[in-house]
């Protein structure tokens, strides 16, 4: 049996289009969408992270109509799903969240743009979570990327998703898809 792994959908600290750093939106779609990829892929936890106490109340509202209101009954599937989801207010929060449940995490982050720093291939890491002993925590930014003060505290750094001609500008959900595909999925 391989380690837990786990992700985070990160709105701080992010960029913006100018590359400030800046805080984003919670959004309902990346809320559903990640939490069923998260459970399609046997994702052990699925944490939200904002810094913005309202939108972590917005989360808790999510996962409560899906987990326990009028939701569950409807689509007892997304129930399961939404149960993986997580709100927290900083990535230490996350990490130490993990920590204590299943021991210190590599984290491993995702970009559209390496922004000029060394990448692992999909494949080396999938050898690697096929492999180690050690959860994983899976990071991905929203707006224009994660910021550089989170880049340079992450163990690795995925490739990006490249698209036939160079064009990459892919929404958060689908790039979670195609990356947690390419990890994790049945080959």
């Amino acid at each position: 049996m391989t380690a837990p792994v786990y992700c985070a959908l990160v709105h701080h600290p992010v960029r913006d289009k100018t590359g400030s750093v800046v805080t984003t939106a919670v959004t309902n779609l990346d809320v559903h969408d990640l939490a069923r990829s998260a459970r399609t892929h046997g994702l052990a936890g699925y944490f939200v992270v904002t810094p913005i106490t309202a939108q972590r109340a917005i989360v808790e509202r999510i996962i409560e109509h899906w987990t326990g209101g009028r939701g569950k009954i409807r689509v007892p599937s997304r129930s399961e799903a939404i149960a993986l989801v997580r709100p927290c207010a900083s990535m230490a929060d996350a990490i130490a969240a993990i920590t204590a449940e299943a021991g210190a995490p590599r984290v491993v982050a995702t970009a559209a743009n390496s922004q000029e720093r060394p990448t692992v291939s999909f494949q080396d890491e999938r050898e690697t979570l096929a492999h180690t002993s050690q959860p994983t925590l899976l990071v991905f930014g929203t707006g224009h990327g994660l910021a550089a003060e989170l880049l340079d505290d992450v163990d690795a750094l995925l490739e990006p998703v490249r698209g036939r001609d160079g064009y990459n500008h892919l929404s958060v959900r689908a790039a979670f898809a195609i990356i947690l595909d390419r990890l994790l999925g049945v080959r």
